[in-house]
């Protein structure tokens, strides 16, 4: 009895060895290489998704199922998945971003936007970052106002379709300081492709300053000269507004607002500028060109306020927009084409013009204009074209249509001598006008319906008249007959008045221009 019960006694201590080594051999296994290879092989794959062949074997908690059977070539040990360190706020602001982010908010940068802080080198860094990132955007973000000096955004190696998301209002600088001996623009953006402006934000110039000090000899519009009023005295200068504290302190040489120079495919929409120093939006060397739903707003006063100034672009398109400033509510200049206006409010200001062409003897080139659908009221000018004696050059295919002018002193103005200065020197040569179109222009004008003042040595020709109803509101001003001075063309229709001056056909004696003339 004794001897079965040590027997059974020793079975017993064998099988519990057997179970003690089995458990030890067990954990072994897990702290050995098997355990790694899962582990890593887990890791990789869930970076970017488990591709790349490796495969994800903890679903569900199941057990992993046996590998594939595996080359007998030599293959590297995988590489664990390198750590990430956790992202930390920016040192420029206190939202902190990304590296690898497409938005860029100045506050983040350093941006204080409490309208007295010089917010300039903020949105100088907040750009240098944006501009490494393609389809980035920078934001300027609403309720808040930035004080921002002169600064360029500029390329050309910035990365493409850069969108300047701007919903705040940013303001210029009230001290001559950050001006120097003057600059041309304030706000620019430079060889860039692809730039979107866009928001319910606002560029305000606070330009009252400047326009107190514009200098005698500034530029002013010659039209003035066929404005008289009823007393018969001839107001030599417009008048300036009320003079402020500002006064005596800025630069005589006047900044734009907003500038775009060498772009490609440029949009501006839904954003307002205002008070201007002088030019409120301006283009130059630019091809691609929207501008929609924009607000452009300054004292009818402000001297030398345009809207929108447009030079040696092409391709451009403007519509669905309310301009009123103190001069051109549009200036075409030389070196443009493909220009389509359409759906603009112009007033107050000196209407939309072609020119002023052929200053200092120079070479103009203007092509295929349209300007439609624009309601004007109270401005000095409706659609005109304006050229200086001794320029050179042409303008040709010009569609005015469907423009209601309301209580506008000129409508209707083609002017090749023009002179901005105390006195100008008549010369013989002149920029070719041609292929000028006049149609369904109807409303009331203060001063004279039509004025057509063309080159002696080369006149207009091909300036076609249609649906023309112009009737007079008698305000503060002489009223005159429509004027024609070598204009030949023909009217396709009766108009109200009658223009009975426009010579129909074509002059007998029209020179040929030259290849230095033509474009």
């Amino acid at each position: 009895m004794g001897g079965v019960n040590f027997r059974s006694l020793t079975f017993m201590i064998l099988i519990a060895f057997f179970v003690w080594c089995s458990s030890i051999e067990t954990c072994i296994a897990r702290r050995g290489k098997h355990w790694r290879q899962s582990r890593y092989g887990a890791a990789l794959s869930k970076k970017k998704g488990g591709s790349h062949g490796h495969r994800n074997y903890h679903n569900g908690g199941s057990k992993p199922k046996p590998p594939p059977p595996q080359s007998h070539k030599a293959t590297p040990s995988p590489k664990p998945k390198e750590e990430v360190p956790p992202s930390t706020p920016s040192p420029h602001g206190r939202y902190g971003y990304d590296q690898q982010s497409t938005v860029f908010n100045v506050l983040d940068f350093g941006a204080k936007g409490d309208g007295k802080s010089d917010d300039t080198k903020a949105f100088q860094d907040t750009w240098a970052a944006a501009c490494k990132v393609e389809a980035s955007t920078v934001v300027v973000p609403a309720e808040f106002v930035f004080l921002v000096g002169p600064i360029s955004f500029s390329g050309p190696y910035c990365q493409a379709n850069i969108v300047f998301q701007l919903d705040g209002t940013i303001i210029a600088p009230t001290d001559a300081r950050p001006w120097g001996k003057g600059l041309l623009q304030w706000l620019e953006f430079t060889k860039l492709k692809g730039i979107a402006i866009q928001g319910k934000g606002i560029i305000d110039g606070r330009g009252s300053g400047w326009w107190q000090d514009a200098p005698y000899e500034d530029p002013y519009d010659d039209e003035r000269k066929l404005i008289i009023p009823l007393n018969s005295t001839v107001q030599e200068r417009p008048p300036m507004p009320v003079r402020n504290e500002l006064s005596g302190k800025m630069p005589s040489i006047k900044p734009t607002a907003l500038r775009f120079y060498g772009s490609f495919n440029v949009t501006v929409t839904g954003i307002t500028i205002q008070n201007s120093p002088q030019c409120h939006l301006k283009f130059d060397n630019c091809m691609g060109v929207v501008v929609h739903d924009i607000t452009v707003s300054s004292p009818g006063d402000s001297p030398n306020t345009d809207g929108i100034h447009l030079q040696n672009s092409n391709d451009v398109l403007i519509h669905s927009s309310d301009l009123a400033c103190g001069d051109d509510c549009v200036s075409i200049q030389t070196g443009c084409s493909n220009v389509y206006i359409h759906n603009v409010n112009c007033g107050p200001g000196h209407g939309i013009s072609i020119g002023s062409l052929g200053r200092d003897n120079s070479k103009a080139c203007v092509s295929n204009i349209t300007v439609r659908d624009i309601v004007m009221h109270n401005t000095m000018n409706g659609v005109r074209i304006k050229t200086w004696q001794g320029g050179s050059g042409s303008v040709q295919g010009v569609l005015f249509s469907n423009i209601q002018v309301s209580e506008v002193q000129l409508p209707i103005a083609i002017d090749q001598f023009y002179c901005d200065k105390r006195k100008c020197s008549n010369e013989t040569a002149a920029v070719a006008l041609s292929g000028i179109t006049y149609e369904k222009i109807r409303g009331t004008y203060t001063v004279k319906p039509v004025h057509f003042a063309c080159s002696d040595s080369l006149p207009c020709i091909g300036v076609t008249l249609s649906a023309i109803e112009l009737k007079p509101v008698q305000e503060h001003y002489h009223l005159y007959d429509p004027f024609c001075w070598q204009t030949f063309g023909e009217l396709t229709t009766p108009t109200v008045p009658p223009i009975s001056c426009l010579q129909i056909g074509k002059p007998t004696n029209n020179r040929v221009q030259s290849d230095h003339d033509v474009c």
